[in-house]
């Protein structure tokens, strides 16, 4: 009976390491949390206007492989997108990145595992604002290539022994420096996130072959 429920236990709380061993794959896929708001309301004179909405929208789909246990190397593809809505004009920025990166994961005798990643890329950020004005039109558009960077933390719960349910933080930089009209333009983009979505870890075929 004891052997029994030893078993089980080892079963049920072990899962999260039978998948985060060399040679192993993670495949993920995360979405940033989307707001929109309406900032303060103003009356006056019996008259009331609203702020601007603003909606964000952000999706991270990755590919790792682990080179030693509990480490994986990979990709991050990240897609950013901001709208800004007031009094007839709309700006939107988007922003594509492509990151080699490396993931930590803490795994242990619990399904809850820790983890920690880094990476650092190439990134084109995409400004587009468009204006409507007493049934005038006028839109404008640039994109600015350049340097990103990013560091990501949280915790994966392995609902199964190959699924894992994802719950972090990330903050993301880009970077750019460009010469206009004599006059050096940098451009900084700094972004702090919430990020919830998945993992799915494959096992190598040679760990499967010596089962």
């Amino acid at each position: 009976m004891k052997k029994l429920l030893l078993a089980g236990a080892v079963a049920l709380f072990g899962l999260s390491n039978a998948q985060m061993t060399k040679g192993d794959w993670v495949v993920s896929g995360n979405t940033g949390f989307g707001f929109n708001n309406v900032t303060t309301t103003v009356k006056a004179g019996g008259e009331s206007a609203d702020g601007p909405k603003v909606s964000t929208f952000s999706i991270t789909p990755s590919v790792g492989y682990f080179v030693i246990d509990k480490l994986a190397v990979g990709i991050d593809l990240g897609l950013t997108s901001a709208t800004t809505k007031y009094e007839g004009t709309k700006a939107t920025t988007t922003s594509f990145s492509v990151m080699p990166t490396a993931t930590y994961y803490f795994a242990n005798d619990s399904k809850f595992v820790p983890f920690l990643g880094a990476g650092i890329g190439y990134a084109s950020v995409k400004n587009k604002g468009e204006m409507n004005v007493l049934g005038v039109s006028a839109s404008d558009e640039t994109t600015t290539d350049g340097l990103a960077w990013k560091v990501k933390g949280g915790v994966t719960y392995m609902a199964t022994q190959s699924l894992g349910i994802n719950l972090g933080v990330s903050y993301d930089q880009f970077s750019n420096k460009q010469t206009i009209m004599n006059t050096d333009v940098k451009t900084n983009v700094k972004t702090f996130g919430v990020n919830v979505g998945f993992s799915y870890f494959i096992k190598s075929k040679a760990q499967k072959s010596d089962k």
